[in-house]
C-alpha cells in the first residue's frame, strides 16, 4: 500500500470581532482548508505555510503547541493502487483579506464556524474545524 504525506492550514483572521475561516473551493467541487504534499526534506509546518502561500496568496502565523492529524484511504487513479494519506493540520492567524487563488481551486470564501461547519464537504475536515474553534474558544 501506498503511503503518503499531507500538511495544511486551518487560517483564520478576525473581522467586525467575529472570526472568520478560510475555505477554498477545489477544482473537483469540495471545499476545504488549503493543504498539500509535503516535499522531500521539507517539514510539516513549512509544507502547509509553502501550501498556504502557493494556494491562497497569503501568509499567516501559526499558533504555537497545537496540531492535529487525521488518515485516510483513496484510490489511486493512475495506479488503482489504494493508498493511505495522512494530513497534518496547524492553525494559522492572518491579517490579510485579499486571496489569490492557484490554478487548483476555483473559489474561496471567509466564513464564520458556522457557516465553514456547513460548507465544508467533508467529515473528517468538518471534525478539525470543530476541535480548532474549540481550542481558539478556550
Amino acid at each position: 500500500m501506498q503511503k503518503e504525506y499531507s500538511a495544511g492550514v486551518v487560517v483564520f483572521r478576525i473581522e467586525d470581532n467575529v472570526r472568520q475561516y478560510l475555505l477554498l473551493h477545489y477544482a473537483s467541487g469540495h471545499w476545504d482548508f488549503p493543504k498539500g504534499h509535503i516535499e522531500k526534506g521539507e517539514e510539516k509546518k513549512e509544507a502547509a505555510l509553502r501550501e498556504l502561500y502557493e494556494e491562497a496568496g497569503i501568509r499567516a502565523q501559526l499558533v504555537p503547541d497545537w496540531e492535529y492529524a487525521f488518515d485516510y484511504f483513496f484510490k489511486n487513479i493512475k495506479t488503482g493502487e489504494l493508498v493511505n494519506k495522512t494530513v497534518y493540520f496547524f492553525i494559522g492567524k492572518t491579517d490579510e483579506k485579499k486571496i489569490t487563488l492557484s490554478h487548483e481551486h476555483q473559489g474561496y470564501a471567509w466564513l464564520s464556524y458556522e457557516q465553514a461547519l456547513e460548507k465544508i464537504t467533508y467529515k473528517n475536515a468538518q471534525e478539525l474545524l470543530s476541535q480548532v474553534d474549540s481550542y481558539l474558544n478556550s
